[in-house]
C-alpha cells in the first residue's frame, strides 16, 4: 500500500511546490487565499525518459499568471525508465496518480493536462480511462461519429476544458521522416520498426505500430475511437479545446506531421513571426471537427501509410488547434524538442514565449 507523504520542496516568487509521496510534484500558489480558490487542476505530463521536473518552469508560469485558478500537478508515477513499458501501462498508472490528487484536493472542479512528446500518447490513453459519458436523460447526444460536441461527459467527475499536447508523435513514428533523425531514408526507417523494442521496449513497439496483443489492432489505431477498451475518441471531445504545438523543424525526435496530425499536402507554407510577444510562432490554424461520412479516402495522398492515414481521420473527427512553433533562429536550435516546454530553465529559455501562449489562450 503506497503511502501518501508531502513535504514541500521550495517556495519561489510566490510559488509552492510540494513534493508527493510518489516523486510528483504539486504546485500552487504561496498565498493560502489563492491556493484554497484554485479549483482547476491542471495535469502536466512529461515524454520518454522524462521527469516531473522537466515542467517545472511552465508550472510556476501558470501559478505565477493566474495563482486563483490554477492548482498543477507534475505527473511523475512514470518517470525514467518506467516510460518504457507501454503507453497504456503509463495510461494506467498515470490514471491512478490523477485520482489520487483529486482525492488529496477534493475541492477540485475542472481538469486540462498539458503533455509532451510521448507523454501526449500516454494522457490520451488516461483520459479514456477516467472518461464518464453524459447521464442519461440529460438531452445529450452521444454518437461516436458525430461532431456535435456539446457531447461532453467529465474526466475523473471534473469538468474537462484543455486538452494540450507538445510535439506529440499522435501518429506514431514508423511513417516516413516522422523520426527525422532517421533522415526519411526507407531502409532505416523500416529496420526501426524492427529493432525499436530492443531499446524502447513496449513502448516502441506502440510508437511504430508493431504490437498485437492477443490479435489486436495497434494500440494507437484502438486510441481514436470508442471501443470495449476505453471511450478514447468521447474522452478527446469532452474538452473544451484541444490544441497540438508542432516544431516545424530541427526536432529530430518527433516530426511535423506526427505532432500537428496532417498529411504532407496539409502542412503549411510558414514565415517568420512577426509577433513581438510570441516570437516562435510561426503559423495557427483552427480545424473544425469532420463527420466520418466527410473524410473520404485522399487520392493526394495514395503512397501514404494505411494505418496513419486511419489515425489522421480518427483524431479529424474532434476540432482542433494547430500551433506551429520555429527556433531556426535559436542557436540550440537542435534541441527543438527540449526548448518547446522549456524542459531545462535557462539554457531552453528560447521557449519561453511557448508556454505564455499557452497561458495566454488557456479556458479557464
Amino acid at each position: 500500500m503506497e503511502t501518501e507523504m508531502e513535504t514541500v520542496v521550495a517556495e519561489n516568487g510566490g510559488v509552492s511546490s510540494t513534493e508527493t509521496g510518489n516523486g510528483g510534484e504539486d504546485v500552487c500558489s504561496s498565498k493560502e487565499s489563492d491556493a484554497s480558490s484554485a479549483d482547476h487542476l491542471v495535469v502536466m505530463v512529461h515524454g520518454i525518459l522524462g521527469s516531473a521536473s522537466n515542467w517545472k518552469f511552465a508550472a510556476e508560469e501558470f501559478v505565477r499568471k493566474i495563482p486563483d485558478k490554477v492548482f498543477v500537478h507534475c505527473s511523475e508515477r512514470n518517470a525514467a525508465g518506467l516510460t518504457l513499458d507501454g503507453v497504456d501501462v503509463m495510461g494506467d498508472r498515470l490514471a491512478k496518480e490523477v485520482l489520487e490528487v483529486i482525492k488529496r484536493k477534493p475541492s477540485l472542479r475542472k481538469i486540462s493536462f498539458v503533455a509532451h512528446s510521448v507523454g501526449g500518447l500516454v494522457t490520451r490513453y488516461c483520459i479514456g480511462k477516467l472518461y464518464r459519458p453524459p447521464q442519461k436523460g440529460s438531452g445529450e447526444q452521444v454518437s461516436t461519429n458525430s461532431v456535435v460536441e456539446e457531447s461532453k461527459g467529465t474526466i475523473a467527475d471534473l469538468e474537462p476544458v484543455n486538452f494540450i499536447t507538445v510535439a506529440t508523435p499522435h501518429l506514431g513514428s514508423r511513417g516516413k521522416k516522422q523520426v527525422p533523425f532517421l533522415f526519411g531514408v526507407t531502409a532505416i526507417e523500416t529496420l526501426a520498426g524492427h529493432v525499436i523494442h530492443w531499446i524502447f521496449r513496449r513502448t516502441g513497439r506502440h510508437l511504430f505500430l508493431t504490437d498485437n496483443d492477443e490479435g489486436k489492432p495497434p494500440l494507437l489505431k484502438r486510441m481514436v475511437e470508442d471501443g470495449e477498451e476505453c471511450c478514447f475518441l468521447s474522452a478527446l471531445r469532452s474538452f473544451e479545446r484541444r490544441v497540438a504545438y508542432s516544431n516545424v523543424g530541427y526536432d529530430h525526435i518527433v516530426g511535423w506531421r506526427t505532432s500537428s496530425i496532417r498529411r504532407n499536402s496539409e502542412l503549411p507554407k510558414w514565415e517568420d513571426s512577426v509577433d513581438e510577444k510570441y516570437p516562435h510562432v510561426v503559423y495557427e490554424e483552427r480545424c473544425k471537427a469532420y463527420d466520418m461520412e466527410q473524410l473520404e479516402p485522399n487520392t493526394e495522398n495514395a503512397g501514404l501509410d494505411e494505418i496513419e492515414e486511419e489515425l489522421v481521420n480518427g483524431l479529424s473527427r474532434v476540432s482542433w488547434e494547430k500551433v506551429d512553433i520555429s527556433f531556426h533562429t535559436s542557436k540550440l536550435k537542435f534541441a527543438a524538442h527540449s526548448i518547446i516546454q522549456v524542459k531545462d530553465h535557462p539554457t531552453h529559455s528560447d521557449g519561453i514565449d511557448v508556454i505564455q501562449h499557452m497561458i495566454d489562450h488557456f479556458l479557464l
